[in-house]
């Protein structure tokens, strides 16, 4: 199985702190989805300095040429910073080797490089990965995950990812298709998935699982975006919160083979469902516990970081793991260490 070493214990978060301060380091991260991608700037600490959401393009050639666009527009407006690269979250699996998505059924583009083009047009080295393997990178740098050497990621949007730190290593499988439980058949008769496959995971458990849940309800002939029915269920709405949870047990419904085939030490949830995380979560643990053969269940919570910017400090954590993780160039791994040394001595 390939993988790629984490790396992000909290002295190696304070060394990249000093270095940044005296360069003045910042990344792009740029979260895209299916609907709205996000580019934003951020220092090595994960705090964004600006962010802006962008209607998706229909097809990644546009895609590439609108974030350019946008990103340029940002590194202009702090010529006095110092951009250290891009970082990319991508809703569908990445190949490193071929440079290229290759399974992105929500974002209905055809296999495709977005990495070439916007290194060319930039002049910056762009990262790509899944949005739960730059998750899982996220918590390990920022979040609480320090000492945890199994975790599970699993990220709740449009669709459903699983990303999988194992025994320390972030674990991408054959051309970067480990974790994908969204596409997995739970019931063959059930409603078609956007893989062209039925009743898969994601078609019970994701964002557009509960938006289908409330106006099967009769509640809305024109549904309402996810927002807006989170925000209805926060103001007490009952079909709106039939339709979260709902939503809730067919997350849990495939966490049973997630756990059961896994066994990890913690589970993360991201996404903006998270906000309801005092009603929804209960019922999810819930059926992680159920799932567990041997043992103490596994710990669940949510991202540290906030719904609205997790799955951008994924994106922010790729161009950190670039440049300061183990694989990092020897000339960067001295400037590290020297920094490591200039933080030893503010401690």
């Amino acid at each position: 199985m390939g993988h790629l070493r984490a790396h992000g214990p909290a002295a190696a978060r304070t060394a990249a702190n000093v270095f940044a301060v005296e360069r003045e380091a910042r990344n792009s991260g740029v979260d895209l989805r299916p609907s709205i991608t996000t580019i934003a700037v951020s220092d090595v600490n994960g705090r964004f300095l600006s962010q802006q959401g962008i209607p998706t393009p229909g097809d990644p050639l546009t895609a590439a040429t609108k974030f350019t666009e946008k990103i340029r527009h940002m590194m202009d407006s702090h010529p006095e910073l110092v951009f250290e690269g891009i970082g990319i979250s991508v809703p569908g699996r990445f190949d490193e080797h071929r440079h290229r998505v290759l399974f992105a059924p929500n974002l209905k583009w055809p296999e495709f490089d977005l990495r070439g083009p916007l290194e060319k047009a930039t002049g910056l080295q762009v990262e790509m990965e899944n949005a739960a393997n730059a998750c899982v990178l996220a918590e390990v740098w920022f979040g609480h995950a320090e000492k945890t050497r199994d975790m599970v990621v699993v990220t709740v949007s449009e669709g459903v990812g699983v990303g999988m730190f194992t025994n320390g290593q972030l674990a991408r499988g054959l051309n970067g298709m480990a974790g994908e439980f969204g596409h997995v058949p739970l019931d063959l008769e059930g409603p078609q998935c956007s893989c062209k496959s039925r009743g898969c995971w994601e078609v019970y458990a994701s964002n557009w699982a509960a938006l289908r849940y409330y106006q099967e309800s009769g509640a809305a002939s024109n549904g309402p975006s996810f927002q807006v029915l989170l925000s209805l269920a926060e103001s007490g709405d009952q079909m709106a919160l039939k339709a979260l949870d709902r939503m809730a047990h067919g997350i849990g419904r495939g966490m049973r083979m997630v756990v059961a085939g896994l066994s990890p030490e913690e589970i993360v949830f991201v996404g903006e469902f998270t906000r309801l995380w005092n009603r929804l979560g209960p019922v999810i643990e819930a059926e992680v516990g159920a799932s567990v053969l041997v043992g103490k269940p596994p710990r669940v919570r949510p991202a540290a970081a906030k719904p609205s910017v997790a799955r951008l400090r994924g994106a922010v954590a790729l161009v950190l793991q670039k440049h300061f993780g183990p694989s990092a160039p020897v000339t960067r791994a001295r400037e590290f260490t020297g920094a490591r040394r200039a933080a030893l001595r503010v401690q």
